[in-house]
């Protein structure tokens, strides 16, 4: 593979943090334009008995125009809250506490030498209290970088094997890969909970609509509700599908240059390619119940694999398989 320096790298996902950026309100404008567009169908009659259906572009230009700052406010608001907040939402939803250097000063030693090595600043170090092996790194500025490691492979790793995994860390800090997968995790994550109450206001619409049809008018009308909100569902699925997309732009290269700058960094690829796979044969972070969290994982934990969304990530996974990475390293 061709080498690509730490500058390029970053250089390469701060354009592609900036595409998301403009992408993802796209996607969501498309998808509130389209719903508007069949809300203002309207029926226009023939002749005494036939009659067709007619796009009212002028009725939904205007109220695509008034629901636009509600929509770009909305969305803006959330996304800052949650760009800002991603710390607190990825220790929520891993179970990370901070390492206290007195806990473990093996691994605070090992960050220390190998940020003094690439001359970074010292992240912070969470642990999560998980018996098998796993680590991820996460931040979107020095004030919030964090490596976060198991308890099992701290304990189950040699020094030169955790150097190992803690440099591939490092290395997504340094290339700002991070800052790039909570971009993504954000938008996921927005058109999930977009999907979620859509599916949920059919259901109570389908449910509790029905029990209150006393007559033909309001039988057609509870009708008329439940196609509108199908339609809202199947619109929010295509856009959720579309965010799933997104990580095309999050190029599976990212794991292999950070697998090769914790090589260089712990001067060991072997060592690295060693963690690999005892990772990758016990992988833990199971528990965590949050596809678009576990892109941040060195190794993918296997309690994915009998999900649906599963297979949907492995169409657009961005994660090579972990024997190519370990391949690659052996070839050091």
């Amino acid at each position: 593979m061709q080498y690509v320096g730490i500058h390029t790298q970053q250089v390469r996902n701060n354009t592609k943090s900036l595409l998301l950026l403009i992408l993802f309100p796209c996607i969501i404008l498309g998808m509130v334009y389209a719903f508007l567009s069949f809300v203002n169908m309207q029926e226009v009659r023939d002749g005494y008995e036939s009659s067709h259906i007619e796009f009212d572009a002028m009725a939904t230009n205007e109220a695509f125009l008034m629901a636009l700052p509600w929509v770009v406010g909305i969305v803006g608001i959330w996304f800052l809250i949650s760009y800002f907040a991603n710390a607190s939402m990825v220790r929520h939803a891993t179970g990370a506490r901070p390492l206290e250097r007195r806990e473990n000063p093996r691994v605070y030693n090992i960050v220390e030498n190998l940020t003094m090595t690439c001359g970074m600043p010292m992240p912070k170090i969470n642990v999560i209290d998980d018996p098998q092996l796993n680590a991820f790194a996460s931040g979107i500025d020095e004030k919030s970088y964090t490596v976060t490691v198991t308890t099992g492979i701290c304990d189950r790793l040699n020094d030169d094997e955790l150097a190992g995994v803690i440099g591939h860390e490092l290395t997504h800090i340094r290339n700002r890969d991070t800052r790039l997968l909570i971009v993504s995790i954000i938008f996921v994550g927005i058109m999930s909970t977009v999907l979620s109450f859509a599916i949920r206001v059919l259901w109570n619409t389908f449910i509790y609509g029905g029990n209150r049809r006393s007559s033909r008018d309001s039988k057609n009308g509870g009708a008329s509700v439940i196609v509108v909100m199908l339609v809202a569902v199947v619109l929010a699925a295509v856009a959720y599908f579309f965010t799933l997309l997104t990580r095309f732009a999050i190029s599976r290269k990212r794991e292999y240059m950070a697998d090769a700058g914790g090589a260089e960094l712990c001067g060991n690829p072997l060592a690295l390619a060693s963690a690999l796979r005892k990772i990758s044969n016990d992988p833990g972070l199971g528990h965590v119940d949050r596809e678009d969290v576990a892109q941040l994982f060195i190794v993918r934990p296997q309690a994915f694999a009998s999900k649906f969304t599963n297979m949907m990530s492995n169409l657009f996974s961005t994660h090579p398989s972990t024997e190519s990475r370990i391949a690659y390293l052996e070839q050091f």
